[in-house]
């Protein structure tokens, strides 16, 4: 059994006000499920996911999107792992479960994307039967707005995406902490740029301040995943009821 510093791979330094990692291997790096659908819809938008959680915080990011299997073993070196696209994907073999099941429970954590950014479309359909499949007989459950999610760095009011197709994040909890994390507004789609470097896709219905928004869920999600609910510290309250005031 790992601890969870071992098992995040972050053995860290503070100096200077940022986080000085031991070489390359301890950055943050995203890991992006790879499956026998369109796995990779939106290949750019991890990556600069990446450059903004480590321009906005002290996370030491790579820009280097790691694809991997749901059974690889590397996936345990990875603390979050993307599992995304526009369409539906092949129900994984059970091994491939199995495996997906002990990277969560060893405290991993899975942002399960929809990019089609249709309510009820394939996607999501997959998407609930993988969940139904990693804990028999479980679905997701709406995450509430007062959830650390929502505060991990920012404070948020709900979700955001590249659309606005549903209402709340959703989520499956393992030990008493969120391990997958469903979004269906196409999270990732709001941050792709294109190869020369625009926004690839508009943000609707609330143009370049939902996808700022989106970015700062994005941070949210990657602190969380890191940190967990640090932020339920009594000591943060007072510092969290200032920033709702300005």
């Amino acid at each position: 059994m790992f601890s969870r510093r071992q098992f995040l791979g972050l053995p860290v330094l503070l100096a200077a006000g940022r986080a000085l990692a031991f070489g390359d291997q301890a950055r943050f790096t995203f890991a992006q499920v790879r499956h026998a659908g369109r796995w990779d819809p939106r290949p750019d938008g991890l990556s600069r996911l990446a450059w903004e959680i480590a321009k906005r915080t002290s996370i030491e990011t790579s820009p280097v999107v790691k694809a991997i299997g749901f059974a690889d073993p590397e996936l345990f070196y990875y603390p979050l792992a993307v599992l995304s696209s526009d369409s539906g994907f092949p129900a994984p073999a059970e091994n491939e479960i199995a495996e997906l099941r002990r990277y969560l429970s060893y405290g991993g954590f899975l942002l399960v994307d929809d990019a089609s950014g249709a309510r009820g479309g394939p996607f999501e359909q997959s998407a609930r039967l993988l969940v139904s499949r990693i804990v028999p007989g479980a679905q997701l459950a709406r995450i509430p707005r007062e959830h650390v999610v929502y505060k991990s760095f920012y404070l948020l009011d709900g979700p955001a995406g590249r659309v606005a197709a549903t209402p709340d994040l959703e989520g499956l909890e393992l030990g008493g902490r969120v391990a997958v994390l469903y979004s269906g507004n196409d999270l990732v789609g709001a941050l792709a740029r294109d190869a020369l470097g625009a926004w690839e896709f508009e943000v609707s219905p609330g143009g370049e301040l939902q996808r700022e928004k989106c970015i700062r869920l994005g941070v949210n999600i990657a602190m969380y995943a890191l940190c967990l609910d640090y932020k339920e510290d009594q000591v943060h309250i007072p510092f969290i009821m200032k920033r709702r005031r300005i």
